[in-house]
């Protein structure tokens, strides 16, 4: 199966740019003065940038920096010809601070698409922001200006705060995350003197949900599941009647579906779902569309859910589906033979075949096929 790509744009969220907050000040705490001093007395001898090389700075990230990660790099700025080999000095550079710090040629801002996992699972992951928010609910922003880290996470001034708190915070970007941030400190001074906060980044906790899951999810049909800001629906194996599609019709941030196979009314509804990114079916519901001609071209990425059946026929229904975008059929080579003891199961008996699938190269959609699958993308 593919992973990586180049040359195609991550989902939604990964593309979302901050949206401008109107009035956005720094904290109460902000005080350049009071952490240039303090940083000062914990580092006297420390070489300091001039104003060219914070100038110079601001120009390479596009952005004004903010006057406490000036009055920061004043002090210090960290590089490491400054202090040689003396580990014990960087150290001491290090716990001043309260982080392993970036020199200034090295601050840089967190880009969203670096961020971004596998197509099957980002689809599916959002992140909103509440009116009160502290940090937007974002994958990456050209004012997450990361001036350290923790050993594993980011840590960045931000200068496109959320709607509930300041700019010039301090968040982290955490690594084993690929949305959001969390707020660690309403100010760099706060940071340094060590005044955290126990504040969040964007959430789907409050309102009604933006990614949904109907059947033996939380709730019960679709119908619930249908509001403006729905971005993903999931549509799981339930007990209960077959799903009808219209109420989430025209929806305008609907961008993933996921059906289990035969959990669909009628395939063709998904013809309303105009914005769709990321589409899962099972082998039936895309040969209904498939035979149609319904297949909507607005797709980045889909996925053929197998569920119990045979995985290998569905690389004929993945290959139409590629034939769609012009991409070269999933490479098939057949393996017959004696592959291990009496008893063992699969592909593992004597006189078992398996079926190895090769990736491709190219532009399209991706497709996701369980036990084989197509990368109509090109390979990084």
């Amino acid at each position: 199966m593919c992973s990586s790509w180049t040359g195609t744009p991550p989902p939604e969220p990964w593309r979302r740019l901050p949206e401008p907050v109107p009035g956005a000040r720094p904290a109460p705490t902000a005080d350049p003065e009071l952490l240039e001093r303090t940083l000062r007395e914990r580092l006297p001898d420390a070489a300091g940038a001039t104003e060219e090389e914070i100038a110079a700075a601001e120009t390479r990230l596009g952005v004004t920096l903010s006057d406490e990660l000036k009055a920061l790099y004043r002090v210090v700025r960290a590089r490491w010809e400054d202090r040689g080999d003396d580990w014990e000095e960087a150290a001491r550079v290090n716990s001043a601070v309260g982080c392993e710090i970036h020199d200034l040629d090295g601050l840089y801002a967190v880009d969203a698409a670096a961020r971004h996992t596998r197509w099957r699972l980002s689809a599916t992951d959002a992140l909103r922001t509440p009116p009160d928010a502290p940090v937007q609910g974002l994958a990456g922003s050209p004012g997450w200006i990361v001036f350290g880290s923790n050993g594993g996470d980011e840590l960045a001034v931000d200068l496109t705060p959320g709607p509930g708190r300041h700019l010039g915070q301090v968040i982290l970007v955490g690594h084993e995350l690929s949305l959001g941030a969390e707020l660690l400190a309403d100010s760099l001074t706060d940071f340094v003197l060590e005044r955290t906060t126990d504040g969040r980044g964007g959430s789907t906790e409050s309102g009604l949900p933006v990614v949904a899951r109907v059947g033996n999810g939380d709730l019960r049909s679709v119908r619930a599941a249908a509001h403006p800001d729905l971005e993903v629906l999931r549509i799981d194996r339930s007990d209960g009647p077959s799903s009808g599609l219209a109420p989430v019709a025209g929806l305008p941030r609907l961008r993933t579906l996921t059906a289990w196979p035969g959990t669909l009314a009628d395939p063709l509804e998904i013809a309303g779902l105009t914005g769709l990114e990321f589409l899962e079916l099972g082998p039936r519901e895309w040969r209904v569309l498939l035979d149609a001609g319904a297949v909507p071209r607005s797709l980045s990425a889909v996925a053929v859910k197998v569920g119990d059946g045979d995985h290998l026929p569905v690389v004929d229904l993945a290959n139409e589906i590629l034939a769609l975008w012009g991409r070269p059929p999933i490479d098939q080579t057949l393996l017959e033979g004696d592959l291990g003891p009496r008893g063992m199961s699969g592909a593992s008996r004597p006189g078992a075949q398996a079926e190895v699938n090769g990736g491709c190269a190219g532009a399209g959609p991706r497709v996701v096929v369980p036990g084989a699958a197509a990368c109509p993308r090109p390979v990084r």
